[in-house]
């Protein structure tokens, strides 16, 4: 394997010397600039696999470097040393298209980690995201060509991501992507669901704990950021985050370090942050329920979703997917579907997006008769019924109106005479949310 090589830009030649002598180490070569000048020159002359760049520099502002770069070395992974507690400017090299960022004074393991990152976007890595993007998302659409694309873009940095998107659209099918294509691909994956988690219990499971350290803690528990070390923690819902709890993980993303309950020291750790939501952040910001300055932390760059009814052409596509899918998990023939059947799904509204069709399809298989599914066997509700709760996407998630969900519900529980498991396969939900939306309805 060919010498990696690290370009290193700071006017202080000691932070170059130390720089340097820590990818040495690393077997890792570099050369060193003293402004951006000489930095261009070596980057129109010699190969690099990475360049590292302070903000403050002689002749010019880190974020040129970044931007310069980004225009004539798309492949090139850049990061940016900013000043100590200075997240503006972070924020504004990540915005411009910098893979990542350390903080002066430099930690040493935090710079070894970045580094490690960056290298590791080789061509075979590249080939392991063509692989998992055929495999993920489905469509041949221009928002959804539009979509990937962004996608790819996004998995060649490290800043933090907020996903926005109606409940049902891929949000964590989406997440999962950008952390295969990316350069933590070997790294774990964890995600979590930041409304299931009991509120009392949130701390411990976000950040873990020591052996005593409260009523009930008889042994030491591993974190969830701990578990994504490495790799990429999806917080899911986020805006379910309770005030107190904004406030940590805020501060666990500006300092990069967690501090388990019961512990007296902080620990480094290397996880990259993709967050989402189906609910309006911008709205809960202005109602007080959810802190600025997290918002304009996790929200460096925002990917939007489209919702199924904006990609109708690739419907048919997903119910061709789907069908084989479903089959397969029932051990059965793949059934076919009427023209009529695909013609309705294609005008439907689908408040639930992909999670519904899936929903509606296993439905109709159920119902449909030699192996046929008809337009009749969809059982879809007024459209216009749907469309109306779609329209209000932006206060309220129409899968969520109380008084239809309870209604739902409470139907499933019924028709399996109050089993928890059959009720939630009838109504296409885990039963650990299942769990959650009757402490959620008040449903004993």
């Amino acid at each position: 394997m060919a010498t990696k090589t690290v370009l290193i830009i700071d006017d202080e030649a000691d932070i170059c010397e130390l720089i340097e002598i820590t990818l040495m180490r690393m077997d890792i070569a570099s050369q060193s600039a003293l402004n951006l000048t000489d930095a261009r020159l070596l980057l129109d002359t010699e190969h690099f696999d990475l360049c590292l760049t302070d903000m403050n520099l002689p002749d010019g502002d880190g974020i040129e470097l970044v931007e310069h770069v980004q225009k004539n070395y798309p492949d090139l992974p850049i990061a940016v040393i900013t000043a100590h507690g200075n997240m503006e400017s972070a924020v504004r090299a990540l915005k411009a298209g910098a893979f990542d960022f350390v903080s002066k004074p430099v930690d040493l393991q935090i710079l070894r980690n970045l580094v490690a990152s960056a290298i590791t976007l080789t061509d075979q890595t590249e080939k392991k995201r063509i692989s998992n993007n055929r495999l993920t998302i489905t469509g041949e659409s221009p928002v959804v060509k539009t979509l990937l694309k962004n996608i790819g873009k996004l998995a060649r940095n490290q800043a933090p991501v907020f996903i926005h998107g109606e409940s049902g659209s891929g949000k964590e099918r989406v997440a999962r992507m950008i952390h295969q294509q990316g350069a933590r691909c070997d790294g774990p994956f964890v995600p979590v669901n930041c409304g299931a988690i009991p509120a009392e219990l949130m701390e411990s499971e976000f950040f873990g704990h020591l052996k005593g350290s409260f009523t009930g803690a008889h042994s030491d528990k591993q974190g969830l950021f701990t578990a994504a070390n490495g790799g990429t923690l999806f917080l899911d819902e986020i805006a379910e985050l309770p005030l107190n709890m904004q406030v940590k993980l805020l501060r666990v993303i500006q300092e990069k370090a967690v501090r388990a309950v019961g512990a007296q020291q902080e620990k480094p750790v290397d996880v990259r942050i993709l967050s989402a939501s189906h609910k309006n952040l911008v709205k809960l910001v202005s109602d007080g329920t959810f802190r600025e300055d997290l918002y304009y932390r996790i929200n460096v760059i925002e990917l939007i979703i489209p919702c199924l009814r904006e990609r109708k052409a690739d419907i048919p596509i997903f119910i061709d997917l789907l069908l084989n899918n479903l089959s397969e998990k029932m051990g059965m023939k793949k059934p076919s579907i009427d023209d009529e059947a695909v013609d309705e799904l294609q005008n439907y509204h689908f408040p639930g997006n992909v999670r519904e069709l899936e929903n509606i399809l296993e439905r109709a298989i159920a119902l449909s008769d030699d192996n046929n599914i008809t337009r009749q066997d969809l059982h879809l509700k007024s459209t216009e019924t749907h469309k109306k709760a779609g329209s209000e996407f932006d206060d309220i998630d129409p899968m969520d109106l109380v008084g239809q969900e309870k209604q739902s519900i409470m139907q499933a529980l019924e028709k399996t005479r109050w089993n928890k498991t059959a009720a939630a396969k009838l109504l296409g939900l885990s039963l650990r949310q299942l769990r959650y939306r009757l402490q959620k309805l008040n449903i004993e």
